[in-house]
């Protein structure tokens, strides 16, 4: 049984974050580890409903690369990737749409029975997320149904976080000319918030966030900083369109973006709502330094000396 003075010391940390957020848009990519396995699942779609329950508005941008992978085998395909990004044919694109289409439903539920009022969202609905073929150097294998965001109607995500829904989108866009297309879910969270003026966008991963050069956790990096370590071939390639969303994020107006271990039960909260957090905070090069900024806008006035 819990100690109740330990609950109510718990709950009195998280005040401050309650007040500072309460309100504030949060972007939430969800994706690797967590997503697969059932407890994490089912504890993220909890948290996710208490933040919208207390006041902040999270959005959850979902990936589900593992079951696609999983479906096309089943189905007798081979999963092919090119400079990262998974090469999408008209079959592999319906294999992608049903995969991801049964994990959007999913967690939808998930939030809805933890108490939260979701709505699951393709991209192509309303044409909401428009896209365009992803172009990359390496031009010698077509990508296919490969996209990049091109812009998002932002007054759909607005219209129902006026509403208290909780929007679970699919990374699924469509281009001028109505070609479907499967969006990295790390660039789409990006571009998201951005485009909607996010207060914090968090980048769920199946590990403890970044390394520094040395291999060790890299807690708080600057935009610059996170740059270096991909230079320097710190950050290993699958976390590479990662990190650049996030630094694309804190160049244009996100106030901070965390990548953070989606392994650990309650990340999401831990990374919200208490100042221990689950993996590496990424500012702005030329803001406020994040612990002091940080003081300053969740205690206001008491956090100066």
């Amino acid at each position: 049984m819990t100690d109740p003075a330990i609950t109510a010391r718990t709950l009195a940390e998280a005040l401050p974050y309650l007040r500072a957020y309460h309100g504030k848009t949060i972007v939430v990519r969800f994706g690797g580890r967590a997503m697969a396995e059932p407890d994490l699942k089912a504890r993220f779609a909890s948290d996710v409903a208490l933040l919208r329950l207390v006041g902040m508005q999270p959005i959850v941008v979902h990936g589900g690369g593992w079951r696609i992978d999983n479906l096309m085998m089943k189905m007798g395909m081979t999963p092919r990737k090119h400079a990262g990004f998974r090469v999408t044919d008209e079959r592999t694109l319906t294999v992608v749409e049903m995969a991801l289409d049964e994990l959007n439903q999913e967690l939808t539920g998930l939030v809805n029975q933890a108490g939260g009022k979701a709505v699951g969202l393709n991209g192509q609905d309303g044409r909401f997320i428009r896209a365009r073929a992803m172009r990359v150097d390496d031009a010698s294998v077509p990508l296919g149904h490969v996209g990049d965001v091109e812009s998002i109607d932002v007054e759909l995500l607005k219209l129902l976080l006026s509403r208290e829904f909780v929007p679970i989108v699919m990374p699924l866009g469509v281009g001028a000319d109505g070609t479907p297309y499967h969006i990295n879910s790390d660039r789409l969270a990006g571009a998201i918030a951005r485009a909607i003026g996010a207060e914090k966008l968090v980048l769920m991963t199946n590990g403890p966030g970044l390394v520094d050069r040395d291999g060790k956790p890299a807690w708080i990096v600057t935009a610059s900083e996170a740059e270096r370590l991909v230079a320097d071939g710190a950050v290993p390639p699958e976390r590479l369109a990662r990190v650049a969303a996030a630094v694309d994020a804190v160049r244009h107006g996100v106030r901070s973006v965390h990548i953070i271990d989606g392994g650990v039960p309650s990340a999401l909260m831990l990374e919200v709502l208490t100042a221990d957090g689950a993996g590496t905070a990424i500012r702005s090069d030329d803001g406020p330094q994040l612990l002091e900024d940080a003081r300053s806008y969740l205690f206001g006035d008491a956090a100066t000396p």
